[in-house]
């Protein structure tokens, strides 16, 4: 092996450095966790940006996305453009769900819910 080609390699240090990078992503997810923060949107913005940065030195350093050729990392971010479009849809969905007035918390109308205690 050419010392040209390891150098393309990643080092020990840098899977270190990763790993702790993971570490502290993680305490911001359990600490995003525990916030009060107003309205879901603002929430699930903070929790899908930790999300994807983990998810990003993941692919990078451990798949060897960073470290492989170009049509790796073109599939790669195919990967990444298809997550967004899956995620962007999902949320518009539930984004501009109508919920009239007349319904209860489940979204049912109010014709469909029982008049006994029991059920």
């Amino acid at each position: 092996m050419t010392t040209e080609a390891q150098h393309d390699q990643p080092t020990s240090r840098t899977y270190f450095l990763v790993l702790v990078g993971l570490l502290i992503l993680l305490a911001l997810t359990v600490g995003a966790a525990f916030l009060k923060i107003p309205g879901h949107t603002w929430g699930m913005i903070i929790a899908l940006t930790i999300a994807f940065a983990k998810a990003l030195l993941i692919a990078l350093y451990f798949m060897h996305v960073k470290f492989s050729h170009k049509q790796v990392a073109a599939f790669a971010a195919a990967g990444f453009v298809w997550l967004g479009i899956l995620i962007t849809l999902t949320a518009s969905d539930y984004i501009t769900r109508n919920h009239p007035a007349s319904m209860n918390y489940k979204g049912e109308p109010r014709y469909l819910q029982s008049d006994y205690p029991g059920r």
